[in-house]
């Protein structure tokens, strides 16, 4: 039998040393500054991040205040879960409860603030394309996944359990997430009601960075996806610096609950 080329540490340093240069499409863009066909305006120096995460994969980073992240749905049929953490103190982290009863509506769109269990703001949305999104039912798990006849394929709660480990958390840090690009509606009945698509491709969301935060994404089927095929698509998250909220923003001054969150916030970086 012929002797594999990579048997031996030469062979296999030869064959690693090859692959240099290799592009597929679900992976992070090194440097970030190289990536290209960037949003409107932006430039490639101010590029943080840039990265297409496959259906199925995950994928974390910590962001600085003033960031945008887009996330974008490159073929319609995404589902990108997201849980946020303080980037200084992780124990304080998204609470998608406050998040709707503060802001007094039960359904994410453009304005909306996503805020955190201490009152403060992290994240704000300035752009929305999508019909909507989902704050209700967390993420797939592997019993979800079994009952839609994908057993043993990657769910949203393995994925996160592995991304936070990343910047030293555990799995007892995984807490209720949203669910971007699959609207979830309920019913004057109490039903829960999930449009699984597929959409449109090119779907994109722009959220505003307003803490420092670890922001932790997983791109799995949606617990209530019914399909018995593992259907979800690549989708790309791009982050870029820019500035920080000013006093006068719109969105800030929107309501009088929103600005308690900023104000809050903005204690919080007085130190």
């Amino acid at each position: 039998m012929k002797k594999a080329a990579t048997a031996d540490p030469a062979g296999a340093r030869a064959h690693a040393r090859a692959m240099s240069g290799t592009l597929v499409e679900a992976m992070p863009t090194i440097p970030a500054a190289s990536a290209r066909d960037l949003p409107e305006g932006v430039d490639g120096a101010s590029v943080l991040w840039d990265e297409t995460i496959a259906g199925g994969g995950y994928s974390s980073r910590r962001l600085s205040r003033g960031a945008r992240l887009q996330l974008s749905d490159l073929r319609g049929d995404a589902c990108v879960s997201m849980m946020v953490f303080n980037a200084e103190q992780p124990v304080e982290r998204l609470n998608v409860a406050d998040t709707l009863k503060v802001q007094w509506n039960a359904y994410l769109g453009p304005g909306r603030l996503i805020l955190s269990d201490m009152g403060r703001v992290m994240l704000a949305i300035i752009e929305d394309s999508t019909s909507g999104h989902d704050a209700f039912c967390g993420p797939s798990n592997a019993r979800s996944l079994a009952a839609s006849s994908n057993h043993g394929l990657a769910n949203g709660r393995d994925r996160f359990v592995a991304a936070v480990a990343k910047h030293g958390l555990s799995a007892r840090d995984i807490h209720p997430c949203i669910n971007w690009f699959k609207p979830v509606t309920i019913g004057e009945d109490g039903s829960t009601r999930l449009d699984v698509g597929p959409f449109a491709p090119g779907r994109r969301l722009t959220l505003r960075v307003e803490m420092e935060v670890i922001v932790v994404l997983a791109n799995c089927p949606h617990p209530l996806d019914p399909r018995s095929d593992y259907s979800v698509t690549p989708v790309r998250a791009t982050a870029w610096r820019g500035p920080p909220t000013p006093p006068d923003d719109p969105i800030r001054n929107a309501t009088p609950e929103g600005l308690r969150a900023y104000l809050n916030l903005e204690d919080y970086y007085r130190r």
